[in-house]
């Protein structure tokens, strides 16, 4: 796949957040589990439960200068079935994979699926939606595509690893392929360059518009 196909395709991008974190996401940048982790130094036992294991609810870490931060749960990442589909990687190592990325799903539809899934309908969250082409402009090196949810096992389990992220380039273009993720390597320090609009969501309802450009 080359640039101009994945822009095509799927124009727009789209990321949930946790309600109230967008002011943190415009000082900051959009970051990964890791770069969070990074910035809010946490270190030792507590960051290799959180970055190598599957998290089955959300965490709270502290700073002094930054505040206060909420790590998403992983609770779709089954863990008894993962380690069935997982091919070349440890449970581990793919948990650690995930943390290290951004993701952006390509289709709203996805977007309003994870909204309403019985974990997340009952309370709001920030959504970001972005300009693909500004976003692969800027970051094309450090994208990797998926063509699958590789945050759940919860339906289907397709078999993963070290081969389900590809960069654009050597992303193949097949009607039964479509790319399900688009991910940033570690974070997205200028995502507000990139964003559109920034809604509060409760499911499948816009709530208010936060920003937009």
């Amino acid at each position: 796949m080359n640039v101009s196909d994945l822009v095509d395709r799927y124009p727009r991008l789209y990321h949930m957040a946790e309600a109230g974190s967008w002011t943190s996401i415009r000082q900051n940048g959009l970051l990964s589990t890791s770069a969070l982790l990074d910035l809010f130094e946490v270190n030792g036992d507590r960051r290799h439960a959180i970055e190598s294991a599957r998290r089955p609810r959300s965490i709270t870490i502290e700073h002094p200068e930054h505040g206060v931060a909420v790590i998403r749960d992983q609770i779709p990442l089954i863990p008894t079935i993962l380690e069935r589909c997982l091919v070349g990687m440890t449970p581990g190592e793919w948990c650690a994979t995930l943390n290290r990325r951004v993701f952006f799903w390509v289709a709203e539809e996805r977007l309003t699926g994870l909204l309403e899934a019985r974990a997340y309908r009952n309370r709001p969250h920030d959504v970001l939606t972005l300009d693909t082409a500004s976003l692969v402009g800027a970051h094309e090196l450090s994208i990797t595509l998926a063509h699958l949810n590789t945050g759940t096992t919860v339906f289907r389990a397709p078999e993963r690893g070290p081969e389900t992220f590809r960069s654009i380039a050597e992303y193949p273009i097949d009607v039964r392929r479509k790319v399900v993720e688009l991910a940033v390597d570690y974070k997205v320090a200028d995502v507000e360059a990139h964003t559109l609009r920034v809604e509060s969501r409760q499911g499948a309802d816009v709530l208010s518009i936060l920003w937009q450009r």
